[in-house]
């Protein structure tokens, strides 16, 4: 098979949740399949100096730099299977088969975090997939859900794949890893104990909700150390500021933006508990990377979070600040209950690996190009 898959989501040096889904999973094909030829496409401006595709190392993986605009078609030639890993770049008309990752359907079941112009291209994002593609591939149940509820899209055209944690990025730190953590966490002017969230700062992510919690874990003395927060701000955040300053949290919540790998995963080691009161998420990787490192989990009842979790997280409801604060609470307080947490964490971040998504990925390929 000659196979195609759009690599412009990890061009830049830093990206997130679909970009390390694609770097990800096409790092695992390079070391899983010798028998394909890929080719790795991304559009590139001839000034963009800072962006590029890294070198897989192996000569069936070939990089095709679109950097003059020609577009998919004229860069790549004929190819068998072309795979998107979004919903997007899908104008391609040279005969292949199209394979499609659908990582959620936020703009329908979240539509408040987004302007109405994305909402109408988004429609017609996937109203076109479902015309075009020959195999769409879910990363959860709960998105597969979502697409047959708002797109009637058949079931023999969808594949379940679990994306996976990297776990040379995301682990347990070992003692002699332990002075740097505590020293780099030092030198962001923190330590421990500290409540630790992770996610764009939008308002699907629920941040309000956590400091509302957080205030009443305060005034309640029930926690005394920070709140960090490390993310980017998305859209709509400019709320977040005035809130804190309502409740008076200006010294007790921290934000670092956007960190490197190695940074976060000293947080998530050192975190008293890692809390995700997500509104709705496709799949929830951070949810899996604070397992993978050890950290006890506090998420929502809805959406994905709870079939990532399962019974590795204490579960509550998003929209009240009372559960959320409650099983914050209810860990800090008891060191067995954070201990089994841990382990159970630990075990479930073993169900996803980006072997295994690359292996059930080839399958979907290879089910298309016998179609």
């Amino acid at each position: 098979m000659h196979i195609a898959i759009n690599c412009r989501s990890f061009i830049k040096k830093k990206y997130t949740g679909i970009g390390r889904y694609t770097y990800h999973l096409v790092k695992s094909l390079s070391e899983i399949d010798t028998q394909n030829e890929y080719q790795l496409y991304a559009k590139k401006g001839i000034l963009n100096l800072n962006k590029r595709l890294p070198h897989f190392g192996v000569k069936n993986f070939i990089i095709k730099t679109d950097r003059f605009n020609r577009g998919i078609e004229k860069s790549l030639g004929k190819v068998d299977i072309y795979h998107s890993p979004s919903p997007d770049s899908l104008n391609v008309n040279n005969g292949a088969r199209i394979v499609v990752t659908v990582h959620d359907l936020i703009f329908k079941a979240f539509p408040q975090g987004h302007t109405q112009r994305t909402l109408d291209e988004t429609e017609k994002q996937f109203t076109n997939i479902g015309k075009i593609a020959s195999k769409i591939i879910c990363c959860s149940q709960n998105t597969i859900n979502d697409l047959k509820k708002y797109f009637q899209v058949p079931e023999d055209k969808i594949a379940l794949v679990y994306q996976g944690v990297d776990k040379n990025l995301f682990y347990r730190v070992g003692k002699d890893e332990e002075p740097t953590a505590a020293k780099m966490i030092r030198a962001r002017g923190l330590k421990e104990p500290f409540v630790l969230s992770v996610g764009t700062i939008e308002p699907r992510k629920n941040l309000e909700n956590l400091l509302h919690a957080f205030d009443k874990l305060r005034t309640r003395n029930q926690f005394k150390g920070k709140l960090v927060v490390i993310g980017m701000k998305g859209w709509m955040s400019d709320g977040i500021e005035g809130l804190i300053r309502k409740l008076e949290l200006k010294n007790h919540v921290i934000f670092l933006g956007y960190l490197s790998d190695q940074e976060l995963r000293y947080f998530y080691n050192k975190a008293e508990a890692f809390v995700f009161p997500s509104f709705y998420e496709g799949f929830g990787f951070p949810i899996v990377e604070a397992f993978a490192c050890g950290a006890p989990v506090v998420t929502s009842n809805v959406s994905s979070c709870p079939e990532v979790a399962r019974d590795a997280a204490l579960i509550v409801d998003p929209y009240r600040p009372e559960d959320i604060a409650g099983a914050i609470a209810r860990i800090v307080k008891d060191s067995s209950l954070r201990q089994t947490l841990r382990q159970k964490g630990f075990k479930r971040a073993q169900d996803f690996n980006f072997r295994k998504t690359a292996e059930e990925t080839l399958k979907v390929y290879q089910e298309v190009y016998r179609t």
